[in-house]
C-alpha cells in the first residue's frame, strides 16, 4: 500500500529513466524509489532529516543522494520534468523576515565621522 507522500506506480514509470543508473565501482545504490520516497518524505513534512521513517533507509543515504542530485543536476532534470509534464496548478509562497531599526538608525553621519554636504 502507498503512502502519504510516496511516489504511484505511474509517476515512477516516468521518472525512473531521469535518474542515474547505479553506483559506480561495484558499490550499488539502494532502490532509487525507496530513496526518493524518502526524500519527497522529508520535504512533504518538515521534518529534519534524522527523523526520516526507518523504511525509506538510512537518513544518511537518502541526505546524500538528494545532495549528489543537487550538484550534478538529477534533481533540476526532475523538477523541471514534473513541473512540465504534471497536470498541476502551482501555487508560490514567498516567505520574508521584516526587521525592524531603531529610528536613529537611518543613515545619519556617526560623530567624528564625515559630515554630509549641505
Amino acid at each position: 500500500m502507498r503512502q502519504r507522500y510516496e511516489i504511484t506506480d505511474e509517476a515512477w514509470k516516468k521518472i525512473e529513466p531521469l535518474l542515474p543508473t547505479n553506483g559506480k565501482r561495484g558499490g550499488q545504490w539502494k532502490d532509487h524509489r525507496t530513496i526518493l520516497n524518502g526524500i519527497l518524505w522529508k520535504f512533504g513534512t518538515g521534518a529534519p532529516w534524522r527523523d526520516l521513517p526507518a523504511r525509506y533507509g538510512s537518513w544518511k543515504t537518502c541526505y546524500y543522494r538528494f545532495t549528489r542530485w543537487q550538484k550534478d543536476g538529477t534533481w533540476g532534470r526532475l523538477l523541471k520534468h514534473v513541473q512540465t509534464y504534471s497536470h498541476v496548478d502551482w501555487v508560490v509562497f514567498v516567505d520574508s523576515t521584516i526587521v525592524r531599526a531603531h529610528q536613529h538608525a537611518a543613515g545619519a553621519p556617526k560623530k567624528g565621522g564625515a559630515t554630509l554636504p549641505e
